[in-house]
């Protein structure tokens, strides 16, 4: 039976990869696998300090990943299309979470753990996870809407101000100034893929930084870690003290490392060896070469990402890709730059390997996006046969 002859119930679509989908898919699997056993060695003795089993954390990052690698083949098969559609709703829950973590009346929902208000029901749910999915839907939704309208500064980049500087806002009040920056970066990056004048960031950037160091006055501890970063050795011994272990982790490890589980810094040395600072286990345990192929290995996962990007079926896509991309190497490099002293103390996680499920499953999710965006639309004639003249675009 030809294809124009087929019956209709004899028809269906399905979404093929390109190789670079398949080719990101390959490092995801890679990061995540180096991740489970890093994971494992940065947090057993911490687990055991705490009463629980060697693998505690191991089994809970598992959970996670099952859960990120069910909604990853979900996102994966959805048109990403219809994240255009979704982005004001996803915004506007982004919004009322993030305010709902912060209000006084909320304790209960929204505990204060390590002296932060970030998480709902416990260390579940972490709002500003899905805050950046929110970002970059919604600031590549807007750009294809405006159009040429982008150009200008009220009616172009002003609604961009507006609505990322609320959610910048409430998660500096949490307080995390580095995610509430990471926000404004990454729709900085996608308004400017998106073609916005550069003399409009150098005038909002006028405004933002007064804005900015005010903020980082008022927290206290940001103007601390800034002179801990600065003169590790200068200042206060509580406060520089993460940043003075993790390069004694990172010099101890040379070149090679000093063996995988051999570390010292998770016998509680390093706070948060297997979350903030994770990347300092693997400078311990797997010296500079390791440091050097995790590099290597975001390296690669953005330069695919952006070739997706570059070939998408749309320019909401494209902005979509561009975005979720910059998101994900962005927190990588500054998690890896924190770790061995080429930047201030930021706390942020690196995404498939630092332990987080809510970290996980969303970058997850934001992979199976990019896989999309890498994948074409074709339609399978009979059982198996596949008509190589009707794919769909």
């Amino acid at each position: 039976m030809t294809p124009a002859t087929a019956a209709p119930a004899q028809v269906r679509e399905r979404w093929r990869m390109g190789v670079e989908a398949r080719a990101l898919v390959l490092v995801t699997a890679v990061l995540l696998a180096f991740g489970l056993a890093v994971l494992y060695s940065a947090s057993a003795i911490v687990a055991v300090d705490e009463g629980h089993g060697s693998a505690y954390y191991l089994q809970r990052q598992l959970a996670g990943i099952g859960v990120g690698l069910f909604l990853f083949a979900i996102a994966a098969k959805l048109d990403a299309e219809r994240w255009s559609r979704w982005a004001w709703p996803l915004m506007g829950l982004t919004l009322a979470l993030m305010l709902i973590v912060i209000l006084p009346f909320t304790e209960s929902i929204a505990p204060r753990i390590h002296g932060s208000r970030r998480f709902l029901f416990g260390a579940s749910v972490q709002p500003s996870e899905l805050a950046k999915i929110a970002v970059v839907a919604w600031t590549a939704m807007l750009v294809v809407r405006k159009g040429d309208a982008l150009r200008g500064l009220t009616k172009g980049v002003l609604p961009f101000v507006v609505v990322i500087g609320a959610l910048d806002v409430l998660t500096a009040v949490e307080p995390d100034l580095s995610t509430a920056m990471l926000y404004t970066l990454v729709m900085a990056i996608v308004l400017f893929a998106g073609g916005v004048r550069i003399g409009h960031f150098l005038v909002l950037a006028m405004f933002a930084i007064p804005l900015v160091w005010h903020e980082a006055e008022r927290l206290h501890y940001v103007l601390l870690r800034t002179i801990s970063f600065f003169d590790p050795g200068g200042a206060p011994a509580k406060v520089g003290y993460q940043l003075r272990q993790s390069l004694i982790a990172v010099g101890s490890g040379g070149f090679l490392g000093v063996g995988f589980g051999q570390g010292r810094q998770q016998y509680g040395f390093l706070p948060f060896p297997f979350n903030d600072f994770i990347g300092s286990n693997i400078g311990e345990e797997w010296g500079f070469v390791g440091l050097t192929a995790l590099v290597a290995a975001f390296a690669a996962y953005g330069w695919l990402g952006f070739r997706i990007a570059r070939t998408a079926r749309t320019p909401f896509q494209q902005l979509l890709a561009v975005g979720l991309t910059a998101t994900t190497l962005i927190t990588a490099y500054l998690h890896i730059g924190v770790v061995i002293g080429l930047l201030p103390t930021t706390g942020l996680t690196l995404p498939f390997i630092s332990y987080g499920r809510s970290n996980l499953i969303l970058s997850l999710v934001m992979t199976g996006i990019l896989v999309n965006v890498g994948s074409a639309r074709e339609r399978i004639f009979g059982a198996h046969a596949t008509d190589p003249h009707a794919v769909a675009g």
